[in-house]
């Protein structure tokens, strides 16, 4: 399953990557976010692993993220894996203006075992989520910047 998701922040691309690249900001924008812990590798660099374990409802769940392309400020790429997900997410920030900003999410799931009939059956909740995910970052650095500014 592939789709597009793409958003607009009113933030300069600059400002928006400063934000978007920290690993404590994490935090303040997935709320289901337990913990994030580097595992090998240059972190934040391409070919580093860390994993990540959110709070799903009631379970937890947790998926290796391996970095594939970090070309700041442009594009960030990378995978994330989880018992019977594949998922690879191709991030692109574009300037509209300078104080504009297009966050464009392209994301391929991969299913195996039981996540093939999930996927299958509620291929609208991956979109949603990803959707809700970038709303929360939006919010998260338009409020940010707004601190900032004042």
């Amino acid at each position: 399953m592939e789709y597009k998701i793409e958003i607009e922040i009113d933030l300069p691309r600059d400002k928006l990557i400063e934000l978007f690249d920290s690993t404590e900001n994490l935090y303040k924008w997935q709320p289901d976010l337990l913990s994030f812990d580097h595992l090998s590798g240059e972190p934040g660099q391409v070919g580093a692993k860390s994993k990540l374990k959110y709070k799903m409802g009631k379970r937890d769940m947790e998926m290796i993220e391996t970095i594939t392309l970090r070309e700041f400020p442009e594009r960030f790429h990378g995978t994330y894996e989880a018992p019977g997900v594949y998922n690879r997410i191709e991030n692109e920030f574009v300037a509209l203006s300078s104080h504009k900003t297009q966050w464009v999410m392209l994301s391929e799931f991969r299913f195996k075992g039981f996540m093939r009939v999930i996927g299958w059956l509620f291929p609208g909740n991956f979109k949603k989520e990803t959707r809700k995910m970038m709303n929360n970052f939006k919010s998260f650095a338009e409020a940010a910047a707004a601190k900032s500014e004042v």
